[in-house]
C-alpha cells in the first residue's frame, strides 16, 4: 500500500465524525457488535507480537469501540510455554473480556502465539455481532507480509522483543503506517535515531507506550520554578527489577527449535546463534543482544515523562555505570566470570546532562536489582529510609521524593508539606489517566506528546547507559555526531552487525 493511498484513508476517517454528526448512513443493526462505531470510522490495528504482553494489552484494543483489530503477527504459531508474572493473570483477563470463563480451561501452561490473538480477536468480535461469528482477523506470520498485503491497517502496535521495534517501525512508516510501540524505541542508540529520524520525515503519528500523563510531575516542576529545591542538582531513579533470570554467559546446549516457532524471523536483525529458549519469551530483556535491560523497561516509564515535562530534551554527554559481578567454580577454584553478553544482575549508571533551555547542567542516577540511593538526611531524621522504588530530586536548597514514577510527590523533609496548600497533595491512585490517546491522535492526524519525535533523549539516555555498562569505563558522547570520543572500540556497542538482508 502507498503511503499516498493510506494517508487518504485517514483523511477520511478524519472527517468521518463530522460527517456523522450530521447523519448516519450506517444501520445501528450492522454497526452494534463494533462498539455502535461506524467501521469506517474505527482505526484498524495490526497487532504484531502475540506473547504475554501482547495478548495482555490485547483486551484494551478490542474493547474500545474506536478501535478494530483487523490482523495479527506472530513468528510463533502457537505454544504452552510462556513465562508470565501470575500463572492464571492473562488467562483470567481473556475470559473477562470474552465473557467466557472456560478460555484455556485445558492450556497446560500459559499460551501464546498468533493463533491466540487470531482467536481472541475473532471470538470478541462474534460475541458481540448480530450474527455470532466474525473471521475478519488475519494472521501473519512474518511482518513484512503483514506490511505488504494488508491494505487496510491504519496503524501498527508492535508488541515484540526489545530488538524488533526498530525494524518493524520503520518499515511500517515506509508503508505510510502509523506506528505504536512499547519501549524502547530500539536497543541500539544509532537505531533509535534512525527512527526517529523516519518519524520526522515521514510525518507518521507515532507513539511510545510508556509516556503517560503525570499531573505529578507537573506539580513538581511548579515546586521547582517556585524556588522550593534551588537549582536542580541531580535525580535519582530505582526500581527493584530485573525480575526475569539474569544469565552470565551464552547457553552452551543447543535443543531443537519448537515446532511452528520461526526462529530465523525471531532474530530478525541480530547475527545467527543457536536457538535457545533462554533468549525468547519473557526472559530476552536481559541480553545485550534482545533486550535494553531494566532501565529499558522500566526507565522509560518514569522518565521519558519527566524529561517531557522539565524540558529536558538535550542528550546526556557522559555516562559511567557499574554491574554486580559473578564468579563461577572451575576446578575448585571460584573465578570472575567476565560477563561480555548480558545485562548485570543490578548496577548503578550515571549519565551527566549539560545545560537545557531551563535547567542548569545536571546528573542522572539509575539504580536497579536492589540498589538504591542511601537515605537523604531529611528521612533518616525521621527513622525513615528510601523506599524499595523511588524517585528523587536534589537541588540545592532542598529535596523532592515520590514512588518510582513520582508517585504521590513530597518535598523533603515532609513537615514542609505541611505549609503547602492541600491542592498540592497528589493522590497517584485517583488519577486517570488516557493510555489510549494514540486513537484520536490518528483521527486528528496530530502528534501524541509520547510521539517518538519528542523521544531523542530518554532514548538515547537508555541507550547510552547499556554502551556504558559494555564498555565498563566512563563514556564521552558528542549527540551531535553520534561518536563516543573518548574510547574509540565503544562506538561498536551504538549499533551492531546486521544480518545479510536486515541492515538498518
Amino acid at each position: 500500500m502507498s503511503p499516498k493511498d493510506n494517508l487518504n484513508r485517514r483523511e477520511f476517517i478524519g472527517t468521518a465524525a463530522t460527517i456523522a454528526a450530521s447523519f448516519s448512513i450506517v444501520p445501528s443493526s450492522v454497526i452494534a457488535g463494533l462498539g455502535k462505531v461506524p467501521p469506517s470510522d474505527q482505526i484498524t490495528v495490526a497487532n504484531i507480537g502475540c506473547g504475554t504482553q501482547g495478548l495482555r494489552e490485547m483486551g484494551g484494543l478490542l474493547l474500545n469501540p474506536n478501535v478494530r483489530v483487523v490482523s495479527v503477527c506472530d513468528v510463533n504459531k502457537y505454544s504452552e510455554d510462556y513465562i508470565d508474572w501470575s500463572p492464571y493473570g492473562i488467562r483470567n483477563n481473556i475470559r473477562k473480556v470474552l465473557a467466557d470463563d472456560t478460555w484455556w480451561e485445558n492450556a497446560k501452561g500459559i499460551p501464546g502465539g498468533r493463533d491466540v490473538g487470531k482467536a481472541y480477536v475473532e471470538n470478541f468480535y462474534a460475541k458481540n455481532s448480530p450474527g455470532g461469528t466474525y473471521n475478519g482477523c488475519t494472521s501473519y506470520e512474518d511482518y513484512r507480509e503483514l506490511l505488504v498485503k494488508e491494505n487496510d491497517v491504519d496503524v501498527v502496535k508492535i508488541m515484540t522483543p526489545d530488538h524488533t521495534h526498530a525494524p518493524i517501525a520503520m518499515a511500517a512508516m515506509d508503508q505510510g503506517i502509523h506506528v505504536v510501540t512499547h519501549k524502547p524505541i530500539s536497543n541500539r542508540l544509532i537505531e533509535g535515531r534512525k527512527v526517529i529520524e523516519k518519524a520526522n520525515s515521514t510525518g507518521m503519528i507515532t507513539h511510545l507506550l510508556a509516556w503517560s500523563d503525570k499531573p505529578e510531575y507537573r506539580q513538581i516542576k511548579a515546586w521547582m520554578e517556585e524556588g522550593l529545591i534551588g537549582e536542580l542538582k541531580e535525580i535519582h531513579n530505582w526500581s527493584y527489577r530485573p525480575v526475569w533470570q539474569q544469565w552470565t554467559k551464552r547457553p552452551t546446549e543447543t535443543p531443537a527449535i519448537p515446532k511452528d516457532f520461526n526462529w530465523e524471523l525471531w532474530l530478525a536483525s541480530v547475527p545467527d546463534m543457536p536457538y535457545h529458549p533462554h533468549y525468547t519469551h519473557n526472559v530476552f530483556r536481559g541480553w545485550y543482544d534482545f533486550g535494553g535491560g531494566s532501565v529499558a523497561d522500566m526507565g522509560h516509564y518514569s522518565l521519558f515523562p519527566l524529561f517531557e515535562t522539565l524540558g529536558i530534551t538535550k542528550s546526556p554527554v557522559v555516562a559511567k555505570a557499574y554491574g554486580t559481578t559473578t564468579r563461577e567454580e572451575v576446578n575448585h577454584v571460584y573465578q570472575w566470570v567476565d560477563n561480555k553478553v548480558a545485562f548485570p544482575a543490578s548496577c548503578m549508571i550515571k549519565w551527566k546532562f549539560p545545560e537545557q533551555n531551563s535547567l542548569p547542567p545536571f546528573d542522572l542516577f539509575w539504580y536497579d536489582g536492589g540498589m538504591k540511593p542511601f537515605a537523604p538526611e531529611e528521612l533518616e531524621m525521621e527513622g525513615k529510609d528510601t523506599p524499595e522504588e523511588g524517585l528523587l530530586l536534589v537541588g540545592t536548597k532542598g529535596k523532592i521524593l515520590g514512588g518510582f514514577r513520582g508517585e504521590n510527590p513530597i518535598l523533603l523533609p515532609e513537615s514542609r508539606m505541611s505549609q503547602r496548600p492541600s491542592s498540592e497533595v497528589i493522590k497517584s491512585d485517583h488519577v486517570d489517566r488516557n493510555t489510549d490517546m494514540w486513537v484520536d491522535a490518528i483521527k486528528e492526524n496530530k502528534q501524541t506528546p509520547g510521539s517518538f519525535t519528542r523521544a531523542t533523549a530518554i532514548t538515547d539516555t537508555v541507550n547510552l547507559g547499556a554502551v556504558a555498562l559494555r564498555s565498563g569505563k566512563r563514556i564521552e558522547f558528542d549527540p551531535s555526531s553520534l561518536k563516543i570520543t573518548n574510547i574509540e572500540e565503544a562506538n561498536t556497542y551504538l549499533t551492531r552487525d546486521y544480518r545479510t538482508g536486515w541492515e538498518i
